[in-house]
């Protein structure tokens, strides 16, 4: 027995979502399927630890969506449906093992500030990158929200920019080329390098060159931005979208296969026995690695095998989630700091180190770099009156010596190790405070959402054989997958990982193409909708 729909998505992450919510704002009736008992996938906000503290499981900081059409025009209508998003101020504090350390703040005088106490030419260059970033963010942004084939490679429209040329080298440079090149003291540097760090991508690969600039820009321009009430509150609102057009978001489904008549993709079925059929497109967010192993192999190019075969997972991450009676402080001169966001790079080359211990396999507890978020610093509605949650993230390999199934063994340790290396900088973060905690190693995020492959919470590597045009692999960027009907979605796609939403709308725009519908138009009667307040609008 099986039931249609116009459209099956299979996966719930918030890039799925938004596809869905596009698709079914112009009339189509969706259904989204996903393994896990909570919709969001990456975007998901649980009980990790104890009743009443709520964890973002993966994603906090909700930065790149920001400037998407999806939420910059509100095209969907997600404001008005409890979508609310909060801009902390400090942005992120980055201590160092001397004890000295560097705030950014929402202000960029304020932020110079800080960093002319290292170096006042350091500080100028720092102002005048955000300057110069600023007249090429929208070419960056348009590339990111385009899909493949349907625009200028990146190269192309950054020769249109101001300085083209420029910009076209730095893009392919890497992320510490740039930094090396524009600032001189080592604390600014390694300012700048956990900055550019934070989608996980090694700081010496080449193409990461705009990381240097776009982080920093992204955060000095719209803070460690988070929704009120935790990462979920974005996929939460997505769902009501498509319920409200009729559709539906199933969970604790895990789909096993795709069904094919003919060669072509017509629906799912999944591991209850569930059969979904699809009228027009099915749409999938399971990553590439186990999405070729739904169909039979021949139906799968034979390049889009080659590249899928050959795909790189890049940079694992390590999460404790706590339960704390007191929130994270940092000592300072003016009195103690709680930010909601802060980064221990420990050094430039410690940073730099990263790289070279995931390619080794091993697991380095001397003085690991981390990200640590305390989103309770500006969200008390996450936790019980006067409790906090901690998310504390350490990057370490999947393939570590010894195999994967090792991370059961040394999981315990090496949270400890990261709670000691924090501890030197938040000394009354101490076992009293702590009510209880949540281990999740690479594997351990592997085994909670089969996207997170080998640890990697974006998709996988974004080095030049992963991106662009490249993502998933080369004739096959454009969301339609080598067998019919089939399309892809989510970080596995351009432009990538982090919440952009950006992979979503844009499968949207050539799903409703291939069927002579353009988005700019549905998005337009929807918004006129809304604005007179038109039943189902």
């Amino acid at each position: 027995m099986s039931e249609a729909f116009d459209v099956v998505v299979a996966g719930a992450g918030h890039n799925s979502l938004i596809a869905a919510a596009y698709l079914s704002t112009a009339g189509m009736r969706c259904l989204v399927v996903d393994a896990r008992a909570v919709a969001g996938g990456d975007t998901a906000t649980e009980e990790l630890t104890l009743p009443g503290f709520l964890h973002d499981s993966c994603s906090t900081s909700h930065n790149l969506i920001q400037s998407s059409p999806t939420l910059r025009r509100d095209e969907l209508g997600l404001s008005a449906l409890g979508l609310e998003y909060l801009y902390p101020d400090p942005v992120v504090h980055v201590p160092f093992p001397d004890g000295s350390s560097i705030t950014q703040w929402r202000e960029l005088d304020r932020t110079c500030a800080e960093l002319a106490r290292f170096s006042r030419r350091d500080a100028d260059a720092y102002r005048d990158l955000v300057d110069r970033y600023s007249a090429v963010a929208p070419v960056v942004g348009a590339w990111r929200y385009t899909p493949i084939g349907w625009g200028p490679a990146l190269a192309d429209a950054l020769l249109a920019a101001p300085d083209g040329a420029k910009w076209v080298r730095r893009a392919a440079a890497s992320a510490w080329d740039e930094i090396a090149a524009t600032f001189e003291e080592e604390h600014v540097r390694a300012f700048m390098a956990w900055m550019a760090f934070t989608t996980v991508q090694p700081l010496e690969q080449p193409g990461t060159g705009l990381n240097a600039y776009s982080l920093v820009y992204g955060r000095q321009q719209h803070s460690w931005v988070v929704p009120r009430g935790g990462s979920g509150a974005l996929p939460a609102a997505l769902v009501r979208v498509v319920e409200a057009a009729g559709g539906e978001v199933r969970t604790g489904e895990t789909v096993v296969a795709l069904r094919l008549e003919h060669g072509r993709c017509v629906g799912v079925e999944t591991g209850h026995g569930a059969r979904y059929d699809a009228t027009r497109a099915v749409l999938s967010t399971i990553h590439v690695k186990h999405l070729v192993e739904m169909a039979p192999s021949e139906l799968w190019d034979e390049s889009f095998r080659y590249s899928v075969d050959s795909w790189k997972p890049g940079i694992g991450m390590f999460v404790t989630h706590y339960a704390l009676s007191a929130p994270l402080e940092y000592p300072g001169e003016g009195g103690a700091l709680r930010p909601l966001a802060s980064g221990i790079p420990v050094s430039t080359s410690r940073l730099r180190d990263v790289e070279v211990d995931v390619r080794r396999g091993r697991v380095a507890l001397d003085d690991p770099p981390l990200l640590v978020l305390c989103p309770t610093a500006v969200d008390a509605s996450r936790a019980p009156e006067a409790r906090h949650v901690l998310k504390v993230v350490g990057f370490h390999p999947y393939d570590v010596e010894g195999g994967a199934a090792r991370w059961d063994d040394i999981a315990e340790e090496v949270s400890d190790a990261h709670l000691r290396h924090l501890r030197r900088y938040s000394p009354d973060l101490t076992d009293e405070t702590i009510l209880a905690r949540s281990v999740h190693s690479p594997l351990d995020l592997e085994r909670a959402n089969a996207h997170n492959w080998h640890g990697s919470c974006h998709g996988g590597d974004s080095g030049p054989a992963q991106s662009g045009a490249l993502r998933p692999a080369a004739g096959w960027a454009t969301h339609r997958m080598p067998i019919p009907g089939l399309y892809q979605t989510g970080s596995t796609t351009h432009p990538g990982g982090s919440v952009s939403g950006a992979p979503g709308r844009n499968a949207a725009r050539v799903i409703l193409r291939d069927l002579g519908i353009d988005l700019d138009e549905v998005v337009a009667r929807s918004t006129s909708a809304r604005a007179h307040g038109l039943p189902g609008s």
